[in-house]
């Protein structure tokens, strides 16, 4: 069996507030939960936005919040993340790519691909001939073996009309070159700050609330002018695949009001 913990879009800030949230008692929290509940976890992944400047400062601070953790982990790019800052400052495996942060982790049990969808400068992601290109090499080499997927930015639209505009540029190419190759069993998707799950293309899904704060859903209708974190306590998920079979688990790790008092 391989356990998978999953954390998505930390935000994490050396000095504090973020809307309203502090990133140093969320965190903090998060790898408490793991470290006393998750020890026997394979690895950690992390997909994307690791801080939420993408400065020197915030990635050194991480990388000394991060180190706590008794289970390894893998630091994924996210749009608020400096691409050679994370690369320079957290603990990126051998098999990156030279210049985007995407790379394969290989256990006994499945093959797992960590997608970088950054796209500089916006918001909204895109994946690029070089990214393709590595991710077909892969899929092509994986053969039968089943191959699960992580990436940041959403490949198609989730019902949420905000979050929706910044999903991955060019997705439908995204999803034929997916829907193209059976052992593709899973996507593990960040970025949206909600948990939902669906099947697109044939193929499973699941986005991930955030270690931070949350994103309200598309009810009542509200745009960035007027948008407050919902409250709602964040969660990790916990990732199983034996025999083919995948199971997730949401657990919240702390109560809302950790995070927001004081601030």
């Amino acid at each position: 069996m391989l356990k998978v913990i999953w954390l998505s879009d930390l935000h994490f800030t050396s000095d504090g507030d973020v809307l309203g949230h502090d990133p140093r008692v969320w965190l903090k929290a998060a790898i408490d939960h793991v470290n006393d509940l998750h020890g026997d976890a394979d690895f950690c992944v992390v997909s994307g936005d690791m801080v939420n400047r993408g400065t020197e400062v915030d990635y050194a601070a991480l990388r000394s919040g991060l180190d706590r953790l008794t289970v390894p982990y893998h630091p994924m790019v996210g749009n608020h993340d400096n691409r050679a800052l994370m690369a320079e400052f957290l603990p990126v495996p051998d098999t990156t790519l030279p210049v985007f942060v995407q790379y394969r982790i290989v256990t006994p049990e499945a093959v797992i691909l960590c997608l970088d969808t950054q796209k500089a400068g916006v918001d909204a992601g895109e994946f690029c001939d070089v990214r393709s290109a590595w991710l077909r090499g892969e899929l092509e080499a994986a053969g039968e073996t089943a191959v699960y997927l992580f990436m940041h930015h959403p490949p198609h639209a989730l019902g949420l009309p905000m979050q929706d505009a910044d999903r991955l540029e060019g997705g439908a190419a995204f999803l034929d070159l997916v829907a193209a190759y059976d052992c593709i069993k899973y996507m593990f998707i960040g970025h949206v700050h909600r948990p939902i799950s669906g099947v697109v293309r044939g193929v499973p899904f699941s986005t991930m609330r955030s270690v931070l704060y949350q994103a309200s859903g598309p009810v009542p209708a509200w745009d960035w002018s007027t948008f407050k974190p919902g409250e709602e306590a964040p969660n990790i998920g916990v990732v199983t695949i034996e025999d083919g079979s995948v199971t997730l688990q949401f657990e919240q790790f702390c109560d809302y009001k950790q995070g927001v008092e004081g601030i």
